[in-house]
């Protein structure tokens, strides 16, 4: 029984590293007829050519194969580099910035209201619309999202973000003064950069979710610290620079607050991002209504909002009347200050939430958040109404992130629907809990005190349905 050859003939007329010639053809083939018709492979039969020992690793029925590599070849690192690369998770710096792109959108333009009333002659109540359609806004986007953003593709909405919020800063720079109505161009502009925040807020969250930490809770919370930290930012910069170059060159402002979106858009056109879920696809919106805890994460969303920002809001009035400010002075003291107890509370969590209990903070946050409202709208001592008012501030600071954590924990493969929906349920709180303090507030003969002691239900429903979910996860562990 003959067994054909697989080397080629030209290989065997090469020397090899020793500086012996190889056997012809013709007298391999000859050689190989007398080994009894055994199958070998080349590499035993030319081992034996050469008088070298033979290769116990190899088999000498087994087929051909290709000497093995030498061990003190040095590695090619460069390629190593680049398959290393490829699977590196998104650094966490690009989505702290576009937080700050969402910080800029949100806080810029309430600095010029009264700038746009005298220059363009536009109503106070006219104002007073800008920022309910920009929340309007990112209500619509937030249901979009939950529709489109899985077909679209991540990269392309995230990009797609930063681009809104750029053209909408330009926007507001120049198209008050190329429109016929001035009041038209604002809005236009808002509703612009509205839509890029909106998108921030639904695809960021789902994106770090993605990245491989070890403590997503903590660094959720560390990364929506930097929404407090960029309107600290955005207020302090622009009062700075509106006393130093007047606030008629604002519009020059605006364009350098459009550079932080735009590179944000060069980070995220290049750098890899994953997707929360395996094959790309989470679940559907019908399919996350069945689930119960989906509705206590909404109530816990929609509280967190409200608590949130009806205290927010009138951060600045508690200032003035408590300190006896000036309007320029109180914005800073009082909504500054909120943020800066905001930053603080998720910078802590971030920084030691591995030791702490979500839940147990939440619940902590939740009753101190009731006492600050209970402060700022039954006492009648000022001073004790702005310290109610800024630790407002650190206690709804874990109430937003920590809903998004508890939520995606519990249900991995919700996909950016839920995200899509935690987050416009957030929108609705925070458009919700402002009008009703101040429909109380108008009808109570423009009573502040009696608004905010109707905004002590948000952090009492908060704290019920965290009681609620600690009662559901001991249900599912006697189960198990």
């Amino acid at each position: 029984m003959r067994v054909p050859l697989t080397v080629q003939p030209r290989l065997m007329l090469k020397r090899n590293r020793r500086g012996l010639k190889l056997h012809s053809l013709s007298q391999n083939k000859a050689l190989h007829r007398g080994h009894n018709c055994r199958r070998q492979s080349f590499q035993t039969i030319r081992r034996k050519q050469l008088s070298l020992p033979p290769n116990r690793n190899h088999h000498p029925h087994s087929s051909p194969r290709r000497p093995l590599r030498r061990k003190n070849r040095r590695p090619n690192l460069r390629r190593l580099n680049r398959r290393k690369k490829s699977h590196r998770p998104m650094n966490l710096p690009f989505p702290n910035l576009i937080f700050i792109t969402q910080a800029i959108a949100a806080n810029f333009a309430p600095l010029l209201f009264l700038k746009f009333h005298n220059d363009y002659n536009i109503p106070l109540g006219k104002i007073a619309l800008i920022s309910g359609v920009f929340f309007l806004a990112q209500l619509v986007v937030d249901v979009l999202c939950a529709q489109f953003v899985d077909r679209i593709g991540y990269r392309k909405c995230v990009v797609a973000s930063e681009v809104f919020s750029a053209t909408g800063l330009v926007g507001l720079a120049f198209l008050p003064e190329f429109l016929p109505d001035p009041f038209i161009g604002i809005m236009l502009s808002v509703i612009v950069y509205a839509l890029g925040s909106g998108l921030i807020e639904v695809l960021c969250s789902p994106i770090v979710e993605a990245c491989p930490f070890e403590h997503k809770e903590a660094t959720m919370s560390l990364l929506h610290s930097f929404y407090c930290w960029g309107s600290v930012g955005v207020i302090l910069i622009s009062t700075i620079f509106f006393a130093v170059f007047g606030t008629d060159n604002w519009k020059w402002l605006a364009c350098i607050w459009a550079l932080i979106p735009i590179y944000n858009a060069f980070n995220f056109a290049t750098c890899p991002i994953e997707h929360i879920t395996e094959d790309g696809k989470g679940m559907k919106t019908s399919s996350l209504l069945r689930i119960p805890l989906f509705w206590i994460a909404i109530i816990l969303m929609i509280c967190a909002g409200a608590s949130e920002l009806s205290m927010a809001q009138w951060a600045s009035a508690f200032a003035e009347s408590a300190l006896g400010l000036s309007k320029a002075v109180g914005d800073l003291a009082g909504p500054c200050m909120f943020a800066v107890t905001m930053g603080i509370s998720r910078v802590i969590y971030g920084k030691y939430g591995e030791k702490l209990d979500l839940t147990k903070f939440m619940l902590g946050s939740g009753g101190l958040c009731l006492i600050c409202y209970i402060a700022a709208s039954v006492s009648s001592n000022p001073i004790i109404g702005l310290i109610g008012c800024i630790m407002c501030g650190f206690s709804v600071g874990i109430m937003w992130p920590g809903a998004i954590s508890i939520c995606s924990a519990r249900i991995p493969t919700g996909g950016t629907a839920m995200f899509a929906l935690l987050a416009m349920s957030g929108d609705l709180g925070g458009m919700l809990g402002p009008s009703i303090v101040g429909a109380v507030t108008q009808s109570s003969n423009n009573n502040l005190q009696m608004g905010m002691l109707t905004g002590c239900i948000f952090p009492l429903i908060l704290i019920i349905s965290l009681f609620i979910l600690k009662g559901m996860r001991r249900k599912d562990t006697n189960k198990t």
